[in-house]
């Protein structure tokens, strides 16, 4: 393993913060001569309208003054690859001739962004499952396409799996901070928990000792601070930030299968024991 990727995994291993690792990630670009770098992720695999973050280690306002055009804010090339591959690309000005067609409005963004010192970049696809999402990582520094095929040679490795373990931890961090950025107090973190159990009004009255028309009073605040539409949403809520596990992966001292596959022997279903070894 690189050293520079050895490091990057030990320091990101003691982050307890999601900008702790989006320093580290600006930081391992930085060290690569890579300064510019993007960090998008959306609440879904395909409909990225649905941001839930865009990261820059710039200041990227003119390129959202850009992108007001409409053939701009619907067209990218490396968003339209993120959204359907996992293998990572180079982009930028240097690489445009490798593009298929793309609007000339487009091609001016990319030279405006030339001039801003992002004349080439590597992006890589990400992904994660427990809620469904997308995203990108970019990173972009002022070199020749020459350059750039060097950089990705030499540390291409070091760049697509520190994106990878990069997005997977901050991805965690920013689910456990979404009760601090949207000041859910502790009340509200409890109805949260109650509704993903499944309580119904009544019950968590009596749980609360309050009236029902007090929880919902509650539950219609609650939908308006975090954004849930429905009692469904807010359950979904509760597991996807961590107030309650994850059916899948839920902790148990009992017994659970295990579906064990062989490529040469079948497959078969094991009820396995926590602690215990598997069992022939």
């Amino acid at each position: 393993m690189p050293d520079l990727l050895q490091k990057f995994l030990c320091d990101l291993e003691t982050t307890t913060h999601s900008t702790q690792v989006w320093q580290l990630i600006v930081g391992l670009g930085r060290d690569l001569r890579l300064p510019f770098v993007d960090f998008f992720s959306t609440s879904g695999y395909t409909d990225w309208k649905k941001t839930l973050f865009i990261r820059t280690s710039y200041d990227s306002r003119w390129m959202q003054e850009l992108k007001l055009d409409p053939d701009n804010d619907r067209w990218s090339y490396f968003r339209s690859h993120a959204m359907h591959c996992l293998t990572p690309i180079t982009i930028g000005l240097e690489f445009v001739e490798e593009y298929h067609h793309i609007p000339a409005t487009r091609v001016n963004l990319l030279r405006e962004a030339a001039k801003r010192g992002m004349r080439a970049g590597f992006s890589i696809p990400l992904r994660q499952h427990a809620p469904p999402q997308s995203g990108l990582l970019t990173f972009a520094g002022d070199h020749s396409r020459r350059e750039m095929i060097a950089i990705v040679k030499a540390h291409g490795w070091t760049l697509h799996a520190a994106a990878l373990a990069g997005h997977q931890r901050y991805i965690y961090h920013f689910a456990q901070e979404f009760t601090n950025r949207n000041q859910i107090t502790d009340k509200q973190q409890e109805l949260l928990r109650l509704i993903g159990l499944g309580n119904k009004d009544k019950a968590i009255a009596q749980k609360l000792g309050i009236s029902v028309s007090a929880v919902r009073q509650r539950m219609n605040a609650l939908m308006q601070r975090t954004g849930a539409a429905s009692r469904p949403e807010l359950a979904a809520l509760a597991m996807s930030i961590g107030i309650l596990p994850d059916p899948l992966h839920r902790a148990d001292d009992g017994p659970f299968p295990a579906l064990i596959e062989m490529d040469e022997g079948g497959s078969r279903t094991h009820l396995w024991h926590t602690g215990a070894g598997l069992r022939r």
